[in-house]
C-alpha cells in the first residue's frame, strides 16, 4: 500500500513538472512561478526543480525578447524574434518530455536567477 501512495505522489510530481514547462509556453513566467512557490518547501523536490528551471528559462526568454525588440530597428531582430519563439517551443516540449520520464531538464543558454 505504501508503494502505491509513493507512486501516486511521484506521478503527481511528474505531472506538475510537465505543467511547469508547458505552462511556460502559454503564461510565460506565471505558471512556473506558481508551481515553484507551492512546491519549493516540500520534501520531494522534483516538481520544484522543474518549475525553477522553467521559471529561469522564461525569465531569460524575456531578456532575449527585449534584445530582439531593440535589434528590430535594424531588422535583424525580426528574424531573431522568430528564432527565439521557435526555440522556446522546441525546448519547452523537450523539457516536458524529460519531466514526464522523471528527469529534470536543464535548458541551454539560460541565466539561472532563481536558485
Amino acid at each position: 500500500m505504501e508503494s502505491s501512495q509513493s507512486d501516486v505522489i511521484h506521478k503527481q510530481d511528474t505531472t506538475l513538472g510537465v505543467l511547469s514547462h508547458i505552462g511556460g509556453l502559454f503564461t510565460s513566467w506565471v505558471a512556473p512561478l506558481i508551481i515553484y512557490l507551492i512546491k519549493k518547501d516540500e520534501a520531494d523536490k522534483f516538481s520544484a526543480e522543474n518549475a525553477r528551471e522553467a521559471l529561469n528559462f522564461q525569465i531569460t526568454l524575456i531578456l532575449w525578447y527585449i534584445v530582439c525588440f531593440v535589434l528590430s530597428f535594424v531588422l535583424i531582430g525580426l528574424f531573431m524574434f522568430w528564432l527565439v519563439a521557435l526555440g522556446n517551443l522546441i525546448l519547452s516540449i523537450i523539457a516536458a518530455v524529460k519531466a514526464s520520464s522523471g528527469v529534470v531538464y536543464r535548458y541551454p543558454l539560460t541565466w539561472r536567477i532563481v536558485k
